[in-house]
């Protein structure tokens, strides 16, 4: 599948602390290879009605959130675990 960054994403992956940014590269990999890829430990974001927004893990504390569009995943934000969630 195709990545979609959104500006919101690309300026809050910048300001991911250094470990969490080294390990962003491998998680779009899977990602994009398969958003259901067991690592990623992905779900669905509930309470949203109709949108289907999805959450994915980095690493214990920081997830991301995306929606898949056709053949494109749209990236949507990245973060502290409740902070994106509450934002997707």
């Amino acid at each position: 599948m195709n990545l979609v960054y959104t500006v919101r994403f690309a300026e809050a992956a910048i300001r991911l602390p250094k470990e969490a940014r080294a390990k962003l590269p491998k998680a779009l990999k899977l990602l994009a290879e398969d958003h259901r890829h067991t690592s990623l430990q992905t779900k669905k974001i509930q309470g949203l009605g109709d949108r289907e927004i999805f959450e994915a893990r980095l690493d214990q504390k920081i997830r991301f959130t995306f929606q898949v569009h056709g053949d494109a995943l749209i990236l949507r934000n990245i973060g502290e675990h409740d902070a994106c969630i509450e934002n997707p």
